[in-house]
């Protein structure tokens, strides 16, 4: 593309992220307003750089953190998509009482903990006034949805008391002043985990990313997967994966690594002869994968970290195999489409990608280097620090994107601004989790789950799934993982399964919401570049991404489920890995069509059946899910074989 044509392009990609992603600033600000903005969030960014290797109490950095993420983010997001880009005296106003509401618990720290349990009416009007704070700001930055979810629990725990004795849910009713002191005077409301894990590790990984971002890191990583694969008729689809599970580890955020990657890549996948919508579907998945992928995760990774008391690393293992069969899946899916579709080659101008990782490798670095130390003992706070120092010195590299002091405090201010929405999200989420834990509605519910599945465990699993994707589908990843956390994973756990098998099923799920219909806002956004059916698209999205829908079934239901999550001896994990490798390429022939030649409907259902029996991960279902699957083989080489014979004939 020509250099007009590229920042055409780049100006989409900025207008579309910002009508569909909530983890992008909403307002360009102007000049000064812009300038000191970006001064109070290097500040931050400097202060949760210092906590790292000078902690202190924990609830007074979660109060200062929000007293200062709560009022940039009045500031930052306008109040409704058709507001102005400049602040009004309403959200100057609104910034000013969040500071004030915030300020009010730290000057009087010490009494506001001991009367959380007999809270004055100066404490319940702080506290009511922060909770319609937070909301509000939930509201400007991810919708009204979470917000109404949450004022539905807090009626939940205020009107509980009316609801009659014999219902499951019922309780005994909690007056405002309780309510107040559970939101905001403890570690159970706002200021709880899903506030920590924003106020210390998702700040750090933001700050990380745009360090990475601005160093050039992002560039290299889309230039050298589109150097990569040049030759094969695979090659456009596999280097649009590619790029995406690169440019995941700075973006942190499925659809804005869809969109970034898809206003380069969709000329290339069109000039080799992707349909719009297919096109469209490797997208979303590429985008999706981000999330799901390490070294970086998303930030319900860091939350599963917090409430399994594991460290980050451990997450990370959890993830690493479950990925593999991602991307394993969207390959063959790419290699059958390739040749389903007649796609072919296309060049690309540019340096070769061995030029290009001689030049720049040092990008990888950093990536590396966060790995190893946690894996020799470092904290995830301090390797993701040491991991962006690397970062920032390595910049110096490349005369073009040296971080020059300005540069570098523009990196660390968007460190901050990138965290806001995260971070109000969180702090929302923060109350329905105190309301969760006041009335008991976590145990409650899971009683509910398992009454209405009878007891058996596949039902449960599938009713636990659904209500995670039906919640996903109306509140952001990060929400929905913590209120299925609390509300939903107590019915697995009741019927047997494991903690991190349980948080991991419904991790993946609320990640998948993101390309589930009718929102998917992944494939909603691939199919705005590429101009397909928005529906069509998302039916696309899914056939790439089967497996990270099935194989989760694999961490609750099987016996060796455990393995998946490299939680068993190395033989057997090595093993289930092998097995479920299998099973997720007969979902590739069952979705994708395409085996040794184009698949009939026979050797397409063969290979589900093979698929599902394979994920069972135990001896007897995978021994008959390998004789189904030799079965399909056999099947398509006759049906090859007579249609060549006919062929011939005629």
């Amino acid at each position: 593309m020509t250099g007009t044509e590229q920042g055409t392009a780049q100006a989409s990609a900025e207008s579309l992220i910002a009508e569909l992603d909530a983890e992008r600033p909403g307002r360009r600000l102007p000049g000064r307003v812009a300038a000191a903005v970006t001064i109070v969030a290097l500040g931050l960014s400097l202060y949760a750089l210092y906590w790292t290797f000078r902690p202190g109490p924990v609830l007074p950095y979660r109060m200062v953190f929000l007293a200062v993420v709560l009022p940039l983010t009045f500031v930052c997001y306008k109040p409704r998509r058709s507001g102005g880009d400049t602040p009004s005296v309403l959200d100057w106003a609104l910034a000013a009482l969040s500071l004030a509401v915030c300020a009010y618990p730290l000057v009087v720290f010490d009494d506001f903990i001991r009367r959380a349990f007999a809270p004055t009416a100066g404490d319940v009007i702080a506290g009511t006034l922060l909770t319609l704070l937070v909301l509000e700001a939930c509201r400007r930055t991810v919708g009204w949805i979470l917000p109404a979810v949450c004022l539905g629990f807090l009626a939940y725990a205020y009107y509980g008391g009316y609801l009659p004795m014999d219902w499951a849910i019922g309780h005994r009713g909690y007056d405002l002043e309780r309510i107040v002191a559970s939101f905001v005077m403890g570690t159970e409301g706002v200021y709880g985990v899903p506030l920590d894990v924003a106020a210390t590790y998702i700040i750090l990984f933001t700050i990380y990313g745009a360090v990475l971002d601005h160093s050039g890191a992002g560039k290299f990583f889309v230039d050298v997967s589109f150097a990569a694969f040049r030759r094969s008729r695979s090659a456009p689809g596999r280097t649009v994966t590619l790029a995406g599970f690169l440019l995941g580890t700075v973006s942190g955020s499925g659809v804005a690594t869809t969109v970034s990657v898809g206003s380069v890549a969709w000329p290339i996948l069109k000039r080799a002869g992707y349909p719009r919508e297919q096109a469209g579907g490797v997208l979303a998945a590429a985008g999706i994968g981000a999330i799901l992928s390490p070294p970086t995760l998303g930030a319900a990774a860091f939350i599963i970290a917090e409430y399994l008391r594991v460290s980050y690393l451990t997450v990370l293992v959890y993830a690493t195999i479950p990925t593999v069969l991602y991307y394993l899946g969207i390959f063959l899916a790419i290699e059958m489409d390739s040749r389903r579709y007649g796609t072919e080659s296309v060049g690309v101008d540019g340096p070769r990608a061995g030029e290009l990782v001689k030049r720049f490798v040092y990008h990888f670095s950093s990536l590396f280097v966060i790995v190893v130390l946690m894996a020799l003992g470092q904290s995830p706070f301090r390797a993701v620090v040491y991991a962006t120092v690397l970062a920032f010195l390595l910049s110096f590299l490349d005369r073009e994107r040296r971080l020059t002091p300005r540069r570098a405090a523009r990196a660390l201010a968007e460190g901050t601004t990138g965290v806001l929405p995260v971070a109000v999200t969180c702090a929302a989420a923060g109350t329905i989790v105190a309301v969760v834990t006041l009335t008991g509605l976590g145990l409650k519910a899971s009683s509910v789950i398992v009454g209405l599945s009878g007891g058996v465990l596949a039902i449960t699993a599938v009713a636990c799934a659904l209500a995670v994707l039906l919640l996903g589908l109306a509140v952001p990843v990060t929400a929905s993982f913590v209120i299925a956390a609390v509300i939903i994973a107590p019915a697995l756990l009741d019927l047997g399964v494991e903690r991190p098998e349980a948080y991991m099923f419904i991790f993946y799920y609320a990640v998948l919401s993101e390309v589930s219909p009718p929102t998917a806002l992944s494939a909603f956004a691939a199919s705005a570049i590429t101009g397909g059916n928005a529906h069509r698209t998302m039916l696309a999205t899914w056939k790439y991404t089967l497996p990270a829908f099935l194989v989760p079934f694999a961490f609750v239901l099987a016996p060796s489920g455990s393995a998946l999550l490299a939680q068993a001896p190395a033989g057997e994990v090595l093993l289930a890995a092998a097995v479920s490798a299998l099973a997720v390429a007969a979902l590739a022939v069952a979705t994708g069509g395409w085996m040794l030649g184009p698949a009939g409907p026979v050797e397409r259902s063969l290979c589900a059946v093979a698929a599902v029996l394979l994920l069972v991960l135990s001896r007897t279902p995978v021994l008959a899910g390998l004789g189904v699957a030799v079965l399909a083989l056999v099947v398509h080489l006759v049906r090859r074989n007579v249609l060549r014979n006919r062929e011939a004939s005629s």
